[in-house]
């Protein structure tokens, strides 16, 4: 499924860049500060940058092999919800995180079928990135 997603924020070195999903960023901005998440949505996209491993606010939703490129930003808690992001490397070796998915409420430690059909959702998404 072909998508369009923009850069919205870039390392330091320019090695790592956050890019949105145009159809679907609405409704997870809308959702992140209606839940007062935004401050930890940048947390994350530092923890991204600075190329460090944190599982527990970000990871690959490894759940089979057409799935190798998603991951999700966890935001544990009361709302425990996810935003599952496709990881595109792009010719120039830059990676490119792209927040596709809302999932607001995760209610189990382990995929149901809800979330494992989103994340195979977003494995199917082809984007074309703009600056």
């Amino acid at each position: 499924m072909n998508r369009t997603a923009k850069i919205i924020r870039s390392s330091d070195d320019g090695k790592r860049h956050i890019a949105v999903d145009k159809e679907n960023w609405g409704e997870i901005l809308l959702f992140l500060k209606s839940k007062k998440l935004v401050k930890k949505f940048d947390l994350i996209c530092n923890v991204i940058f600075s190329g460090l491993r944190n599982t527990e606010l970000y990871d690959k939703e490894d759940i089979n092999n057409k799935c190798k490129q998603v991951t999700a930003m966890k935001f544990k808690g009361s709302v425990n919800a996810r935003i599952y992001c496709k990881e595109v490397k792009q010719k120039n070796k830059t990676l490119v995180i792209i927040t596709s998915e809302l999932l607001e409420n995760k209610k189990n430690q382990k995929n149901q079928h809800k979330e494992i059909h989103l994340i195979e959702k977003v494995a199917s998404y082809d984007y074309e990135i703009e600056e």
